[in-house]
C-alpha cells in the first residue's frame, strides 16, 4: 500500500507552528510507542533546531514493553530527554515537568543570572494526527483545557494553556509532512489511526497488519482469536511479507470464528479487517510494537 495523506489545514498549522517557535523555549513532542520513528514529524525536527527537546513516548501501555526499553534509550542517545507515557490513565505524565525542568536548566540559570525571576517556561506540544496531545495536556494539566478526540484532526488551531507559574504550554493541530519517502511509514501511521480511515482501503490495511502479527506476534493472534495451541501458523507461508495471500487467508478465517459472514455463508472480509485493525489499536490483541530502533533486529523493520 502506498499511503498519502496531507489536507490543505495542515500547510496552514505548519506556517503557525514556524511563527510560533520564536515564542517558546522548548518542544514537548509526542510519538506513538507503537511506532515511534515512524509517529515523529522531521519537520519537527527541522522548525525545532536549537529548541530544547522532551520525547513522550505515548501510549506506551499498548505498546511492547521491551521496545518501550529499547526506544527510550535510542532516544536518550540522541540526546532527548524521553519520557513513557499512557495519557489517558496519566500514567508517567507528572515526570514530564522534571523532564522540562531538566531540558531548560541552561535557560532557568540564564534567566537567573539576568534577575529574571519568575518567568514560565513556554513548551510547544507537538505531534503527529491522533497521538494523543490534547488528552496529554489535560493530564498533564489537571483539567479538560484541550479538546480530544479518538481521531486524527480534531484539534485545528494553537491554543496557550497555563499550566501554573513556571510552565506555559502551546497545543498545536496534529501535522504530517507533505510526502511519505518510505512507504512503511505510511502504512504504520494507518495502522496507529494517524491517517483518515475513510481514505484507506481497509481490507488491505488489515492484511498488512496480520502479515506483520504473524512473523512478529504469533501467540497474540492464537489467544485473541480462538486458535488452538498446536495452530502454530505453519499453515501460513513463512515468506508471507512478501507474499499476503497467506494473510488474506487468515483474515477469511477470522471472519468465520468471529461470525462476520455474507449471505451464504461467505466470509465479510471487510468486516474482519474492521475487527481485526479496531482490536489491535484498542490494546485487544495484547501489547504489540510495529518497529524496533537499529540495533535491535528481530526480522520487523528498523528505525535509523
Amino acid at each position: 500500500m502506498n499511503i498519502q495523506w496531507y489536507p490543505g489545514h495542515m500547510t496552514k498549522a505548519k506556517r503557525a507552528m514556524k511563527e510560533d517557535l520564536k515564542l517558546i523555549d522548548l518542544i514537548i513532542e509526542l510519538v506513538d510507542a507503537r511506532a515511534p520513528l515512524a509517529s515523529r514529524n522531521p519537520d519537527i525536527d527541522e522548525l525545532g533546531k536549537g529548541k530544547a527537546r522532551v520525547i513522550v513516548l505515548n501510549k506506551s501501555d499498548l505498546a511492547d514493553e521491551r521496545y518501550n526499553d529499547a526506544w527510550a534509550s535510542w532516544f536518550t542517545a540522541q540526546g532527548y530527554h524521553v519520557i513513557r507515557a499512557n495519557s489517558r490513565t496519566g500514567a508517567g505524565v507528572r515526570q514530564v515537568m522534571s523532564a522540562v525542568q531538566e531540558a531548560c536548566r541552561e535557560k532557568i540559570e540564564r534567566d537567573r543570572k539576568r534577575g529574571i525571576k519568575n518567568r514560565p517556561i513556554r513548551a510547544m506540544v507537538a505531534g503527529i494526527p491522533n497521538v494523543g496531545k490534547s488528552t496529554f495536556i489535560n493530564s498533564f494539566v489537571g483539567k479538560a483545557s484541550a479538546k480530544t478526540g479518538n481521531k486524527p484532526g480534531v484539534t485545528r488551531g494553537n491554543q496557550w494553556i497555563r499550566m501554573n507559574a513556571s510552565l506555559e504550554l502551546l497545543d498545536t493541530p496534529g501535522i504530517l509532512w507533505p510526502k511519505f519517502e518510505d512507504p512503511q511509514a505510511g502504512l504504520f501511521l494507518a495502522m496507529i489511526g494517524s491517517i483518515h480511515d475513510e481514505i484507506l482501503n481497509r481490507s488491505e490495511l488489515a492484511v498488512e497488519l496480520l502479515a506483520l502479527l504473524i512473523r512478529s506476534y504469533p501467540a497474540a493472534l492464537r489467544e485473541r482469536y480462538q486458535m488452538e495451541e498446536q495452530q502454530d501458523l505453519s499453515w501460513v507461508a513463512s515468506s508471507v511479507c512478501d507474499n499476503k495471500s497467506a494473510a488474506t487467508a487468515l483474515l477469511s478465517h477470522i471472519a468465520r470464528i468471529r461470525g462476520c459472514l455474507m449471505k451464504g455463508g461467505e466470509p465479510d472480509d471487510m468486516r474482519a479487517a474492521l475487527l481485526v485493525i479496531d482490536d489491535f489499536r484498542s490494546g485487544r490483541l495484547g501489547r504489540i510494537t510495529l518497529e524496533c530502533p537499529a540495533g535491535f533486529a528481530d526480522g520487523r523493520r528498523e528505525g535509523s
